[in-house]
């Protein structure tokens, strides 16, 4: 039986107590919930504007974190946040459970057996919830209901201590209320790797201040996301942003588009009409693809941006204006400089805080929370039930190199997700959930020597599994063989890295980047 006694309620309060010091508090809760009830999983999810966000979990696969609830569309969220007491599914209930296939350790297809989820309320108040999964049926039916109702109050209250932890912990003016910053889906910046921490914390520290702001990084990072989070977290977040694409511009309308002009200033003037600056007053201006300004008008930029003043192509006068300076690119701006392609005036002018966008590549850890999020969007735009990626496709996911960033995984999961929903329409047993595999991962520009390693990674990995029951780390097992291997391969070729990529059958810039990732520290080899 799963009872819990009055000793694993005192333990409870203990470790609730002990949960809101610690740095990883939310992980903390997860751990004194299943440490009182147990289960195979544990989610606690935070509520706002009618949608659940993960924040913590345990037993189920890393994509969860980056998936977001509408709790109208998943029937059994729905009941649990109906409601303010505990509540148990029967284990042949016929609501479908939002994490059927997401169970570490168990097959893709099985079905969660037993299900609870305990609303948590504080003041009359919806949250977060707490739900409960196990494999086996019945588990949660011998629980006192007061006992889960202790649990439930005991549980809001931490997690609300916790939020307000977080929230003075957290410095910027934006992060007032952290509920809001974790359901604005459109401005959520998915990943928890140290260079994403980073960079939400370049944003924070730059956003209040008026400062002219360069973006950089490669195509498909995020660059338009940073420049919207940078704008919604400043004093001008009620003015507008507005966009201007610069390598979309034909050349000879590049000073209309940004300063207006008169009726018939040139040929096709047939009307007065304002700028974007004079749109963006009291605002941001976001000039992406600064990079590919001609030169001719990146001096009128640079005056614009050093008096806030412009001048309409065909006038005159001059009219003053307000606006905050947001540019990106994808290009190495101090390069271009050197190369007389870009002024280096208007260069130091918007570079007076850079920030830098990690790629993919760099985001150690990102890649599932990002699928998952993708999933669960993909999900709802096809109809879906469910939606879940394979370990192994997970796994395909994270070794690959990403060129096109999170901009080609977000393309890459589309595709797989139609694919994947096709196939299910033709299975024989059809399901309600859909599984995406690595056969749906189509379009990754995976060399040879790449799918070799690939296939061997994935074939180790699915080996370990089937040796043992137990549920297994898949992303640790993959880089300590990997590590293993390249070690091995340095060993035989005495520490040459070329003869070793060789040894290997991959490219040496592949396996160079791939040891780095790996904390393998890179030596240039002297050449004779």
């Amino acid at each position: 039986m799963n009872q819990v006694s009055n000793n694993a309620l005192l333990s409870f309060a203990l470790d609730l107590a002990s949960a809101v010091t610690q740095p990883n508090r939310f992980e903390q809760l997860v751990y004194a919930v299943r440490a009182t009830i147990n289960c195979d999983a544990v989610v606690l999810l935070i509520h706002n504007n009618a949608v659940l966000t993960p924040i913590a979990q345990r037993g189920l696969s890393e994509d969860l974190m980056g998936r977001r609830f509408t709790i109208a569309e998943h029937p059994r969220l729905k009941a649990i946040c109906g409601g303010h007491y505990p509540v148990r599914f029967a284990a042949d209930s016929p609501l479908p459970d939002p994490y059927d296939g997401m169970v570490l350790g168990h097959d893709e297809q099985l079905r969660v057996h037993s299900c609870m989820g305990v609303p948590l309320y504080l003041e009359g108040k919806l949250i977060g919830a707490v739900t409960l999964d196990s494999i086996l049926p019945g588990v949660f039916d011998d629980i006192d209901a007061r006992a889960l109702e202790i649990i439930g109050t005991m549980a809001a209250m931490t997690l609300n201590t916790a939020i307000l932890m977080e929230q003075l912990e957290n410095k910027s003016q934006h992060a007032q209320h952290v509920l809001k910053v974790m359901s604005e889906q459109t401005l959520e910046m998915i990943g928890q790797s140290k260079a994403i921490q980073e960079l939400k914390q370049s944003i924070d520290l730059v956003a209040p201040s008026d400062f002219a702001i360069l973006i950089e990084g490669e195509t498909g990072v995020g660059k338009e996301l940073v420049a919207r989070a940078l704008h919604e977290h400043s004093s001008r977040f009620e003015a507008p942003m507005v966009y201007v694409n610069c390598a979309a511009i034909p050349h000879h309308l590049i000073e209309s588009e940004l300063f207006g002009h008169v009726k018939g200033a040139f040929t096709g003037a047939d009307r007065d009409r304002q700028g974007k600056f004079l749109l963006a007053d009291g605002g941001t201006l976001f000039l992406d693809e600064i990079g590919e300004l001609p030169l001719e008008v990146q001096g009128s930029l640079l005056r614009a941006i050093q008096n806030q003043e412009i001048q309409a192509v065909g006038k005159d006068q001059i009219r003053k204006v307000d606006v905050r300076i947001i540019a990106a690119t994808n290009r190495h701006l101090e390069t271009e400089v050197a190369e007389h392609r870009f002024r280096a005036d208007l260069f130091h002018r918007l570079s007076v805080f850079p920030i830098k966008v990690p790629a993919l590549r760099d985001r150690q850890g990102d890649v599932p929370l990002l699928a998952g999020f993708f999933a669960e969007r993909f999900r709802r735009k096809l109809g879906l039930q469910q939606l879940t990626l394979s370990p192994s496709a997970i796994n395909l996911l994270e070794t690959y190199h990403w060129p096109g960033n999170v901009r080609e995984l977000e393309h890459v999961i589309s595709r797989a997700a139609l694919f994947a929903k096709a196939e299910s329409a033709k299975d024989e047993s059809p399901t309600s959930i859909t599984v995406i595999s690595p056969a749906h991962l189509t379009g990754l520009q995976i060399e040879k020597s790449d799918k070799e390693e690939i296939q061997r990674v994935i074939e180790h990995t699915q080996k370990d599994a089937i040796i043992s029951n137990e549920p297994i780390d898949l992303r640790e097992k993959t880089e300590t063989y990997q590590r293993d291997m390249i070690r091995q391969a340095l060993e035989v070729t005495e520490g040459n890295w070329t003869k070793a990529a060789q040894h290997l059958s991959m490219d040496r810039a592949n396996l160079a980047r791939l040891a780095k990732r790996l904390g393998i520290r890179v030596t240039k080899e002297v050449r004779s």
